[in-house]
Formats: C-alpha cells, sequence, structure tokens
C-alpha cells in the first residue's frame, strides 16, 4: 500500500536558533522538558529532526512510508529575520524534495509575522518550487490568521488553490499560566499546556475563530488541514451548531458544513481505531488523511493502523494516499 502522510516535521538549524527565545518566552520549561535524557514522550527520536536525506529515507523505508510531505518546524520568528530565514529553509526543504523524487513533497514555512512577505514567500514556494501548500504554526504575534493583516496569506492560498495546516502552538503565556500551572511541576506544566492538551485546544479555538470572523465566507473554496482527529472538533460539532445557530453567527453555512466543505482532518500519530470510526461517521473518509507527526511520533505504527481498521480496502487507499493525491496534486508530481 502506497502510504502518503502528512505532518512530519522537519528542523532548519538557523529557523530553530530564532525561533527559540520565542518558545522559552511562552513555555519556559520546554527545554528542559523536551530534553531526551529525560525519557520522556516524543523525543526519542527528536536526533532525526535535522534530518531530510538518507537516515530519513532509511526509517520511512523500515516502516512503509512511501511519501512524507515535509514542514519545517517555525515558530515565533522575528519579523527582522523571518524573510530571509524562511527563504532559506524552503530552498532546503525544495533540494530535498528534488533529490528523492516521489519520497518528499513539501509545505511553505512561511514569514507570518511580515504577512504581504508571507504571500509573496507562498507564491513563490508553489509557483517556483512545486510546494504543496503551508503549515502555520499557532498565532503569530498573539494574534489569530483572522486579523486583516493576514489577509494576504489567506488570499494567496486561495488564489493558488492550496491548502493550510494549521498546527498547534503553544497558547499565550496568560494563558498558559492561568490553566496549565498552578501547583504543577514545571515538566508536568509544560507538557500539559502543549502536547497532552493545551496547544491542541488553542489550535481547536484558532480555527473556530476562523470561521466565526468570517474567514471561509469570503474564501469559500479554501482548504485547512487539522491534525489529532481536527483537534478534537468533530467531537463537538452538534454542540457548536446548537449553540452557536446561523441567527446568532450570520454565517453563510453551520460548523459541519464548514467542515464538510474546508477541512480534512489527520490522525497526527493518534493511532485509535474508536476515534478513526468516529472521524468516518462525522467527517467522512474522502476528508481523513494519514499523518504520523515524526519524528515526535515513530513511523511503525502508520502501516498496522490501517492495515488493522475495520475499513474496506478502498476507503484505507482514500486515507493512505488517495485523499492527499487529490488535496495536494500529488499524482501529477509523483
Amino acid at each position: 500500500m502506497r502510504i502518503v502522510t502528512l505532518e512530519e516535521h522537519w528542523s532548519d538549524p538557523a529557523v530553530s536558533a530564532a525561533s527559540a527565545p520565542g518558545m522559552t518566552e511562552l513555555v519556559p520549561g520546554y527545554a528542559t522538558a523536551f530534553d531526551p535524557s529525560a525519557g520522556v514522550p516524543y523525543t526519542e527520536l527528536r536526533h532525526l529532526l535535522p534530518d531530510i536525506g538518507a537516515a530519513r529515507i532509511a526509517d520511512m523505508d523500515r516502516n512503509g512510508i512511501t511519501t512524507q510531505v515535509l514542514s519545517c518546524q517555525n515558530t515565533f520568528l522575528p519579523a527582522d529575520v523571518a524573510p530571509e530565514l524562511t527563504k532559506a529553509a524552503n530552498d532546503t526543504a525544495a533540494q530535498a524534495v528534488k533529490a528523492y523524487p516521489g519520497r518528499f513533497a513539501a509545505f511553505a514555512t512561511l514569514p507570518t509575522a511580515v504577512p504581504g512577505a508571507a504571500a509573496d514567500e507562498l507564491r513563490r514556494c508553489v509557483r517556483e518550487l512545486g510546494f504543496v501548500g503551508t503549515m502555520i504554526m499557532g498565532r503569530t504575534d498573539g494574534e489569530f490568521l483572522d486579523e486583516p493583516r493576514f489577509d494576504p496569506i489567506l488570499r494567496a492560498a486561495s488564489e493558488l488553490n492550496v491548502p493550510i495546516y494549521l498546527h498547534p502552538a503553544p497558547p499565550p503565556l496568560a494563558v498558559s499560566e492561568a490553566n496549565y500551572a498552578g501547583r504543577l511541576s514545571p515538566a508536568v506544566s509544560t507538557f500539559f499546556r502543549l502536547p497532552a492538551w493545551g496547544w491542541h485546544q488553542e489550535t481547536a479555538v484558532h480555527f473556530l475563530h476562523l470561521i466565526l470572523a468570517g474567514v471561509l465566507d469570503r474564501y469559500p473554496d479554501l482548504q485547512f488541514v487539522l491534525g489529532h482527529w481536527g483537534e478534537s472538533i468533530p467531537f463537538y460539532l452538534d454542540r457548536l451548531d446548537e449553540a452557536l445557530p446561523q441567527r446568532l453567527t450570520r454565517l453563510d453555512r453551520t460548523f459541519r458544513e464548514y467542515f464538510r466543505d474546508n477541512v480534512f482532518i489527520t490522525p497526527s500519530g493518534m493511532f485509535s481505531q474508536a476515534q478513526l470510526r468516529y472521524c468516518v461517521d462525522t467527517v467522512g473518509v474522502d476528508r481523513i488523511i494519514h499523518a504520523v507527526d515524526f519524528p515526535m511520533i515513530g513511523n511503525e505504527g502508520a502501516v498496522p493502523f490501517l492495515a488493522d481498521s475495520y475499513l474496506s480496502g478502498e476507503d484505507k487507499d482514500k486515507i493512505a494516499h488517495g485523499n492527499a493525491d487529490k488535496l495536494l496534486g500529488l499524482d501529477r508530481i509523483q
């Protein structure tokens, strides 16, 4: 079975160095909590983050992964260096895609703190480098993407007909301190505010904010991808439509309709058969795409997850590669 996975990260040294102060400011215990020597989750394979070459390909081969869509980790890049650093990182990713035909595709990393430059870089990445969309990690300068300053990015993605993968990032410090600190140890607080709970809630709020602000009414064909089974939103669609009806929101569609028309979801390595079944029932198999969240999660579970599922062979193929092929145009660039 050909397997395409969408949430597969890599790190550029210059981008990581410039992003580090912002991460430390928002998550004071980040470095200590995610030190591989601590033996905590999501650190075992972090040494593969910088590798978008032979070592990564070897791991993919061992575990049956055909193609990874690469995304550069990019959170809190300062505006004064963001355009230059993201351009260089995208050029590096493009080299890897070219060096390993059919094994890699790429999402553009964007200097979102400079929205005009970000829109231009997205156009360059798609039109000149053959990238298949962009991944945006959380808020920029504490602001959601529905702020008017970010409209050039949304407009560019819509015009280019490429998706935005809205990825988790730490909540604002005031939110984290109020919700996830208290009497908890620094390590527990860090994981609580990040992968255990906080950044999934943050991403769900971010996307719901986009809907409520009318982004998908202005750009009705714009596609988003949400990881971690849609950051739990599918499990609340009935409640959202009940508590925020159209007579209140004045939106063109219901939340369920926006999800049906504008959202793809991925498991992001949360290989739960119960969640798969619920999301197939709720959003439909045509809106689910495979993802591992490599290297925070290992590739070894990706193939068994689909192989052991209750789905028909046709539906397994859709999640494994068919839906990604259609959304990203991978069948045209293989």
